[in-house]
């Protein structure tokens, strides 16, 4: 390359970096990017597609804040500009506002800024009947209490977010930038005495557009064609997966699946997962936390006692995840144990006792809720009328009031119903409600820690909140004991040592805090192994969401390793290993395992693929004053399970008997305000950009046909001398 071509490149390059440095800096001058924005989006199950989605290049309108129904009727009706980007807050959030919105034209999208309140009757965008088709009751079995003809569970459900909008929704947290919107609004698009305002007037948009359409069959359908023919296969959606968490009393053999000899099962559950109307937001603290927080400090009570005093029966702790979306977690392990590919089978299950919503409130009662169809069977109601004597036998010690519904009211919606499917076992669901939900907030934004009573004095510091003991706490230790003293006792444990379980309400407390309020704090962390506070750590300044999510790139919910750790240090045993011996104690002396393998890419637990009797963890521990942690090594018979529908692993995408729930992939979620010239302007614009264009095309063609005649230099003769 000689020096004049190397000096043209230097230009060349010169030339597109501030090309694009300018138009970078053009961009940010005309747009002003939304932070903080969390999107609805599409999922779609083996009948239909439900969510939001935009256009493949954003959806815009002109932005209006709707406020009052006068508002609604220039949106929808009268507004000289749509279609219209609508900013309203979390009030008019209601199912009559968004149908007119899906069924106008005159709608590009909708951005809620979000409430920490609810309103004061109720919003619950679940269904009024949570998952009616996959449920217990059936055509074939308890006819007339199939989709909830005799009690509606959810009443206030207005079925919002089993809608399909063709537009986008996004919520906004009501902060500076929502400020800076309504500035927008205010500063141009506020009409003036009723007349219609002038341009520039000020636009948003929003992306959010979704690969996947119809339902999961057509979605999976396609992936699967991509997959066998393309080079590089895309995928369109992805099935709603994590893991279930399970830990026994006496540790079971996981290399041998099926039905284990001599052992009967007690199994207490409780469910992990809770969403909203958006995308990875689902606060679900008393749809879920309360349950999660109950089981746990009932299993850290217990674990002493059935250390010294083994009950016959066996317990099992189970946190079944994906629940929201037609029982996926508890629908798979049933599905497992049916084809004896778990470590127990259903004939070791003796019974089950189920935390169902457990807000209690202001002396509430407890129920103790039943299948009444399961129970025409004499074995069957025998085994139920003995849960529920055990039960209130320790109740009456513990000043709790416990009732039960009538004899002829369906089961509540739980995972007991996904065992009911298949056999019929003995259970009880304890829950807070007689029949209809007490909680306003299911499934909704609003089923925050305020709501199920947990609040702190406004002079506490986060370490001194994390030690407090709320309202909430205090019942929910009452419950846990309850609950552990039932398991014992259904176990065969003997009465003269159920004064010895009681639950913590300073663990409470501090489960309370870490699921509600905020997971980064010195309990949490010390109970998890270091890899999970360092780089891409789980611990966040804020509560856990409990949306289930996919499971991509081997990674596993927050909230299920929270469970999944906490479980390990409650029913553990520490023992005297160090590091590289807990993550691989295959040669140590009393720990020999013939195999270990980590049980994630992320982190360092091991299982071991022959003995199966227990897992390791090496977990950070407390601090220290100097600033560094304590490690240990915990030695527990927690364990991860699958929460993938059997409809998956079977290529049933259009099953009616397992959940098909997908999410749709996308590319890119953003959103953005700018003003937006007049139509007349821009087609102006354009027309001048074209005229442009058209004249220097044709000086150029002019310039370059006579070239010769422009450009051509008298040559002088030289001047030679012979």
């Amino acid at each position: 390359m000689g020096p004049e071509s190397f000096r043209s490149f230097q230009l060349l390059v010169v030339s597109f970096f501030y090309t694009y440095v300018s138009c970078s800096s053009v961009e940010q001058k005309i747009y002003v990017e939304l932070k903080n924005t969390v999107p609805c989006v599409r999922l779609l199950n083996a009948t239909h597609q439900i969510g939001c989605q935009s256009s493949i290049s954003g959806d815009t309108g002109v932005l209006h804040v709707l406020e009052t129904e006068a508002d609604l009727e220039w949106i929808l009706n009268t507004g000289p500009h749509p279609p219209y980007m609508v900013l309203m807050d979390a009030a008019f959030f209601t199912r009559p506002t968004m149908m007119k919105m899906k069924n106008s034209s005159r709608v590009a999208g909708v951005a809620v800024i979000n409430s920490d309140t609810g309103p004061a009757e109720g919003f619950s965008p679940h269904t009024s009947c949570p998952n009616q088709n996959t449920g217990v009751y059936t055509d074939r079995y308890g006819p007339e209490l199939a989709n909830c003809n005799h009690t509606m569970w959810n009443p206030l459900g207005n079925g919002l977010s089993y809608e399909d909008f063709a537009f986008p929704i996004f919520s906004l947290k009501d902060d500076n930038q929502t400020q800076v919107i309504r500035k927008c609004f205010e500063d141009h698009n506020m009409r003036v005495n009723g007349s219609a305002p002038q341009y520039p007037l000020c636009a948003m948009q929003l992306f959010s557009h979704m690969h996947a359409v119809t339902d999961t069959v057509t979605c999976m359908r396609r992936t699967d064609l991509q997959n066998s023919f393309s080079i590089n296969p895309e995928k369109l959606c992805d099935p709603l997966s994590d893991f279930n968490v399970w830990a026994s009393i006496r540790p079971l053999n996981n290399s041998i699946k099926g039905h284990k000899e001599n052992e009967s099962i007690v199994i207490a559950a409780a469910r992990l997962d809770g969403r909203s109307f958006f995308w990875d937001v689902g606060t679900s603290a008393e749809g879920t936390v309360s349950g999660i927080v109950t089981l746990l400090a009932a299993a850290q009570a217990l674990y002493p006692v059935t250390q010294e005093a083994p009950p016959p029966r066996n317990i099992f702790f189970t946190f079944f995840q994906g629940e929201a979306f037609d029982y996926i977690g508890s629908s798979r392990m049933v599905y497992d144990m049916d084809n004896k590919k778990f470590v127990i089978d259903l004939d070791n299950v003796h019974s089950l006792i189920e935390i169902g919503q457990i807000g209690l409130r202001n002396g509430q009662d407890l129920w103790m809720h039943s299948d009444p169809v399961s129970r025409k069977n004499t074995t069957v109601n025998e085994e139920v009328e003995a849960l529920v004597a055990n039960i209130k036998s320790v109740a009456s010690s513990l000043k709790l009031a416990l009732k039960e519904p009538e004899a002829t009211q369906a089961l509540p919606p739980s995972s007991f119903q996904r065992f009911l499917r298949v056999r019929p076992i003995p259970g009880l669901v304890l829950a807070d409600h007689q029949s209809s939900f007490i909680n306003r907030y299911y499934e909704s934004l609003y089923d925050t820690a305020a709501y199920l009573n947990v609040t702190y004095p406004p002079d506490l510091t986060p370490e001194q909140q994390l030690e407090y003991e709320t309202e909430a706490a205090k019942s929910l230790t009452e419950v846990a004991t309850l609950v552990a003293r039932s398991i014992y006792k259904q176990a065969g444990g003997e009465d003269k040592f159920l004064s010895n379980i009681t639950a913590d309400p300073k663990t409470v407390a501090k489960l309370l805090y870490g699921f509600l309020i905020m997971s980064n704090n010195s309990w949490f962390s010390s109970l998890l192994p270091p890899e999970a506070l360092g780089r891409g750590s789980i611990l966040e300044s804020s509560p856990p969401q409990y949306y289930i999510g996919l499971r991509l790139d081997s990674t596993v919910k927050s909230v299920t390793r929270f469970v999944q750790f906490i479980l390990a240090n409650m029913t553990g045993t520490v023992i005297g290993l160090n590091q590289s011996q807990c993550q691989d104690p295959k040669d140590v002396p009393g720990e020999s395992k013939d195999v270990c393998v980590p049980l994630t890419d992320m982190y360092t637990t091991c299982i071991f693929m022959k003995s199966h009797l227990y897992s390791y963890s090496w977990v950070s521990g407390p601090a220290l004053a100097n600033g560094t942690t304590s490690p240990y090594c915990v030695r527990a018979s927690v364990r991860l399970s699958k929460a993938l529908s059997p409809a998956f692993e079977l290529s049933e995408y259009g099953s009616r008997e397992y959940s098909t729930w997908t999410e749709s992939r996308w590319k890119t979620i953003r959103a953005r305000i700018f003003l937006v010239a007049s139509p007349q302007l821009e087609m102006m614009t354009l027309g001048v950009g074209v005229a442009v264009l058209v004249v220097s095309l044709v000086v150029t063609y002019f310039i370059s046909s006579k070239a010769e005649l422009l450009f051509s230099a008298t040559r002088e003769t030289p001047n030679t001398t012979y």
